[in-house]
């Protein structure tokens, strides 16, 4: 039966897309607020952050091959698929009696978490026409901002007006809700090709090499120092793996992620730019909320309000270029003022001090978050729009874990970055006239935002030595602030960077009309096939 979408399913499905993303993207930001609370129920202080590191490795891990899935059976299968696992997990995560079953549970969840994220991005490619892809792309990218505002209230709120068990329960009512619209509004989605099968070799090389690599930049310059045997160990296993996957890769019929990718410009312009863009972000949302605890003297929360106005302005910018893209149709321009803001952004953290305005630090993480918000969807749609849609899972899945591991690096090394520089200022300071147990705290840069943390080194030394620990403490915190504008330094050159390789990007004209959609459901103009 040959007929169009109409405006009342596009939104009825868009809203199943946006809110199984929002579900995705919100998992981590709302469970960090709980984890304490979480702690205490289950213990297992140990295990803190392998919750977090869990959830990351397989939903990172997963993007690609849920991306090649959905090329072979069908967009609207795999990302069912995907949601009933990520349901099922969230059940399982709230009933969790002890610490090693929720991370377990973390990790059946991530895997889901991980499908929702790649098929939403998928989907809307292959609803939409080129010229209407962007504005649709806008929208569904705008839910990471989204996730980022919301996931501390709404984990913070649930903890403490219900149990930590609902920050996980809450999923299954909303993704029951997603499950049902994608399942009755969502066409089939599959291409009717040959027959294709899914090349199981290469998917075990790709997971054995992917795993020690997150692996190594979770744990390393953390638990383990980097240049230590668990982590030189992981990162050569992984490069012997990726050396495997890239030889077994050549020889498929079906490859995962196929290397003649990488011979388009655009895919690997697009790809690098995407990787340098995420690499920025992370630097900007993890050491601008140290930067206003330690130096500026902001607490939990107000740090919070300063860094949530660059993800509202991520949210605007990524949906109004969303549009703004779809009537220009094309990308470069965008991409190059999306990357000339987040780098003048940078520049003017990077040149901040003790003594900044918080109102001026908010305006400069606005101008982070809109650059960054222009380059979100600009991307995803030039690389959907140089292939054909029998690749499009695997091509815009290759780009979102290209992103994913543009976070996921820049956080591990720019971490690493700040604490030897702040190690390093530290050794200038005299500290020798102070007990062991006083040098150890005033390391961990936690203690510098912790008022408890300084009455206990107060409480450790003379009251004679309160004026020189005053002074010392006085010089740590300017010691923290030059370390953290070193990070700010490096995501300038990153943005740089990305505006550079930007410049390369060719500015194909989105091809007009739907004959990329020739015989699929379209959402926009023509006649196409329909099957539900």
């Amino acid at each position: 039966m040959e007929q169009r979408l109409s405006p009342r399913r596009i939104g009825f499905i868009m809203s199943g897309v946006m809110l199984s993303l929002l579900l995705a993207a919100l998992d981590n930001t709302v469970v960090g607020t709980a984890m304490p609370r979480i702690i205490r129920d289950l213990k297992g202080m140990e295990y803190y952050s392998w919750p977090f590191t869990a959830y990351m490795l397989f939903s990172a891990s997963i993007i690609p091959i849920a991306g090649k899935l959905s090329d072979i059976y069908g967009r609207k299968l795999i990302d069912l698929i995907g949601m009933i696992i990520f349901i099922v997990a969230s059940a399982l995560c709230g009933l969790s009696a002890n610490m090693i079953q929720l991370i377990i549970f973390r990790g059946f969840q991530g895997l889901g978490g991980g499908v929702l994220v790649s098929s939403a991005f998928i989907i809307v490619g292959e609803l939409f026409s080129p010229r209407e892809r962007g504005k649709y792309m806008g929208f569904v990218a705008s839910m990471f901002g989204v996730a980022s505002v919301l996931g501390p209230t709404v984990g913070g709120f649930i903890t403490d007006r219900l149990s930590w068990r609902w920050v996980f329960y809450v999923n299954l009512p909303l993704g029951f809700f997603a499950f049902f619209v994608l399942l009755i509004g969502l066409p089939l989605l599959k291409h009717h090709e040959e027959e294709r099968r899914i090349d199981l070799a290469g998917v075990t090389a790709f997971l054995l090499a992917v795993f020690p690599l997150l692996l190594a930049f979770s744990a390393g310059g953390k638990e383990y120092p980097w240049l230590s045997p668990v982590i030189i160990g992981l990162f050569t296993f992984s490069g012997l793996m990726f050396f495997v996957f890239i030889s077994l890769e050549r020889r498929s019929r079906e490859p995962l992620l196929p290397l003649s990718l990488f011979r388009n410009g655009i895919f690997s312009i697009s790809v690098a730019a995407s990787f340098l863009a995420s690499a920025g972000l992370f630097g900007a949302v993890i050491f601008i909320p140290l930067f206003a605890q330690a130096i500026m003297g902001a607490s939990a929360t107000g740090s919070g309000v300063i860094t949530t106005p660059m993800m509202l302005g991520m949210i605007v910018a990524a949906i109004v270029t969303g549009i703004v893209s779809g009537r220009l149709r094309r990308f470069r321009s965008i991409g190059l003022v999306g990357f000339a803001c987040a780098f003048a952004g940078m520049v003017l953290l990077a040149r901040m001090g003790s003594s900044t305005s918080r109102g001026l630090l908010m305006l400069n993480v606005v101008l982070v978050g809109l650059g960054i918000g222009m380059t979100i969807p600009i991307f995803n749609v030039s690389v959907q729009n140089a292939f054909p849609l029998r690749q499009l899972g695997a091509v815009t899945s290759a780009l979102q874990f290209f992103r994913n591991m543009g976070g996921t690096v820049s956080s591990a090394i720019l971490g690493s970055v700040m604490l030897a520089s702040y190690e390093g200022r530290l050794k200038s300071l005299s500290l020798a006239s102070m007990p062991v147990e006083v040098q150890r705290l005033l390391k961990d840069t936690k203690t510098l935002r912790n008022p408890s943390a300084i009455e206990r080194i107060k409480s450790l030394l003379p009251r004679s030595s309160t004026d020189q620990l005053d002074s010392i403490m006085m010089q740590a915190k300017s010691a923290l602030a030059v370390s953290i504008l070193d990070v700010f330094l490096i995501c300038v050159f990153i943005f740089l960077a990305g505006l550079l390789i930007t410049i390369f990007l060719n500015e194909k004209e989105v091809r007009k009309g739907v004959e990329s959609h020739r015989g699929r459901p379209s959402a926009t103009a023509g006649k196409t096939a329909e099957r539900s």
